[in-house]
């Protein structure tokens, strides 16, 4: 398969980028983990600005009805960026299972325009739901049905902005394509992921140009360039099979839950060789909480498992080979 992105998905990205990168996100992560999610969600209002709250979202609900390689190009950068709350759930999961919601009409609508957040639980993978304190909508789906649910206890992360919570059905449920939903949960995660590896790297490039030792900088060294051009190959590697599984998504493929499977994989594993190789880069200063890497290096320890850890992923791919 030959793939590449257009000049207009390229653009659509540095916007993003652009937005973003003037938003001091990592103060709003650090105000997200203490309970403050005011900082957090002016950051979902630019981003419901520019479209990317509304790209999962049908037309005739007020949204773009996107193709899921430009979604999961988004979801890229928000990993890139190491934006807070239920990006994945919000934005791509929650607009498949309220398609049949009764209310689906002022639901997805507000979705779309950044009025709304949602989060999800998807047992057995996802049996919690992310960031549901900060949650508009909070939906509990199961076995093709789907329906909003009451939020209960709050369990600890491994990353503090990212709450997890016990969630119980309240009421009325709906039919609701809940095995697609799980598909397109997996694949925005292994697209998170791809973000944040490549943010971690591009930190770890611009620390080895400035720090020096032993009176050179320590980028001039090869074990530095080959561990970060090890990174570089494994991102490089790995984000092509995220677009080709939302390809196959897109096509309703088949092969889709080998193909998401096999990205969800590559991605988890090059996410972490690049947290690796960026905390070795920098010492033991790079996992203080005064400096942003640590940002990114708690939240690829939490996207790993979620959505379905590596070894649920692994069987997939060997039963579908």
């Amino acid at each position: 398969m030959k793939f590449d992105l257009d000049q207009e998905q390229r653009d659509f990205a540095a916007s993003i980028d652009a937005a973003l990168g003037a938003a001091d996100v990592p103060g709003a992560v650090r105000a997200w983990s203490q309970g403050d999610a005011e900082r957090g969600r002016q950051v979902w209002n630019q981003l419901a600005e520019l479209g990317v709250t509304a790209l999962a979202v049908p037309e005739e609900f007020d949204g773009i009805g996107a193709h899921p390689v430009d979604l999961v190009l988004a979801i890229e950068a928000l990993g890139r960026w190491c934006v807070p709350g239920p990006v994945v759930e919000s934005i791509a999961v929650a607009p498949i299972l309220l398609a049949g919601s009764p209310d689906a009409a002022s639901q997805l609508a507000g979705l779309a325009a950044g009025e709304l957040i949602a989060t999800v639980a998807l047992p057995p993978h996802t049996p919690r739901a992310l960031d549901a304190q900060a949650a508009d909508v909070v939906l509990l789906a199961e076995n093709g049905q789907a329906g909003t649910a009451q939020v209960g206890a709050r369990h600890a992360s491994v990353d503090p902005s990212r709450g997890v919570f016990d969630v119980t059905a309240t009421g009325d449920s709906w039919n609701a394509d809940t095995a697609r939903a799980y598909e397109m949960g997996a694949l925005a995660t292994a697209a998170q992921l791809i973000g944040a590896g490549q943010a971690m790297l591009n930190i770890a490039v611009d620390y080895a140009k400035q720090r020096t030792q032993f009176g050179r900088v320590i980028g001039g060294y090869q074990a530095i360039k080959h561990k970060l051009a090890d990174v570089h190959i494994a991102l490089e590697l790995a984000r092509p099979l995220v677009y080709g599984a939302a390809l196959s998504f897109a096509d309703n493929s088949a092969d889709t839950a080998r193909d998401v499977s096999a990205a969800k994989v590559a991605a988890s594993d090059a996410a972490l060789l690049a947290a690796h190789s960026a905390l070795q880069t920098h010492g033991a200063i790079g996992f203080t909480s005064e400096c942003d890497l640590s940002l990114w290096l708690l939240r690829v320890q939490a996207l790993r498992p979620a959505w379905g850890d590596a070894t649920a992923h692994r069987r997939r791919v060997l039963e579908a080979i």
